[in-house]
């Protein structure tokens, strides 16, 4: 009788083992099904972070494209949402899906019925890193989308001409947010290095760097310039998500750098001013020069010969007297006209 009841219990443990196995094996089939991803999304529909807080941005779409920027500062459950009105078409019904930075996003297909001449899409994203940033897009079919750009707070107020300083000299470089942004947790400032990005270590250097952060504005104070600091400075604002980054040119130059064009603009007035005079000397000679052979050939050639003597007489006098009568009668009128006179 034992070796019986030994046997019926040998044979139940079998059975159990079995059974786990089985349990085992199915468990893990089920589990290697599921483990596809897209574009960091599950295969099963995203369950928000009771941790985090909750945000939405929707948009209507009228046309066939929008694109609306969101600002994330800090990670968040991020709930997007379109309503599309269908261009006037009349639809029954379109499919409705998602894109993360081009490429679909997984379960995100969906067949959407007009209702009222429109149809919504909505979907939440879990946004923790700054690998969850980037661009969404809801697609009703081939007809319409709607872009939302996930980034960083960006930094207003970027410079676009260098700042320019001259050596010995101590310079100030600022970046800011713009009002409606909101503050950054840090500021951090970097400088060029070839193609890489040195962060400047103020505490190291105190004598040639200080910073001065104030809310949405920093300032970089870079003492005894040196024509080797002209260059990019990068500002970042760090925030829990990520870092902001925008950049200066600092330009450091000597003191007789400004000068340099005005001194170029005499050089070419001196110049021109000596060519100008060069070629009215050269216009004086040559008018000498031809002023002396038109003389010269003016003058008739000289001759040792003399010249012939021509004897000239005295012209003879072809009139003839006047009659002793005439010239009394003539006597007479002029003292009788004196007279009366």
């Amino acid at each position: 009788m034992f070796p019986l009841l030994r046997e019926k219990t040998r044979n139940n443990r079998i059975t159990v083992i079995v059974m786990r196995a089985s349990w085992m094996l199915l468990l893990l089939a089920c589990c290697g099904n599921g483990n596809t991803k897209t574009v960091g999304q599950s295969a099963h529909p995203v369950e928000s972070d009771a941790l985090l807080p909750a945000d939405a941005r929707s948009v209507v779409l009228k046309g066939k494209s929008h694109t609306d920027k969101v600002d994330v500062a800090s990670p968040m459950n991020l709930t997007l949402g379109c309503t599309w009105t269908g261009n006037g078409k009349k639809l029954l019904n379109v499919t409705g899906y998602w894109l993360k930075d081009g490429r679909p996003v997984d379960n995100s297909h969906v067949t959407l019925q007009f209702e009222n001449q429109q149809v919504q899409l909505k979907r939440m994203f879990v946004i923790k890193n700054e690998e969850n940033l980037g661009r969404y897009s809801c697609m009703f079919g081939n007809e319409a989308k709607a872009d939302f750009i996930l980034a960083v707070p960006h930094i207003g107020d970027v410079r676009d001409k260098p700042v320019v300083s001259y050596v010995g000299d101590s310079v100030v470089l600022v970046c800011k947010m713009d009002d409606n942004k909101p503050n950054p947790k840090t500021w951090l400032w970097f400088r060029a290095n070839g193609t890489d990005k040195e962060e400047i270590a103020t505490v190291a250097e105190p004598q040639k760097y200080q910073v001065q952060n104030a809310g949405k504005v920093t300032k970089l104070h870079v003492h005894n310039l040196t024509q080797d600091d002209s260059g990019l400075f990068y500002c970042g604002a760090m925030f829990t998500i990520g870092m902001a980054v925008s950049h200066l040119e600092l330009k450091v130059i000597t003191i007789y750098e400004p000068l340099k064009p005005f001194v170029a603009i005499i050089l070419e007035v001196l110049v021109l001013v000596a060519a100008i005079l060069l070629f009215e000397r050269s216009q004086s000679k040559k008018g000498q020069v031809q002023e002396g052979e038109e003389v010269a050939k003016a003058e008739p050639p000289a001759t040792n010969a003399e010249p012939p003597a021509i004897n000239v007489e005295p012209p003879t006098s072809t009139s003839s007297a006047t009659p002793p009568g005439e010239s009394q009668g003539l006597e007479e009128t002029l003292s009788a006209r004196q007279r009366k006179s």
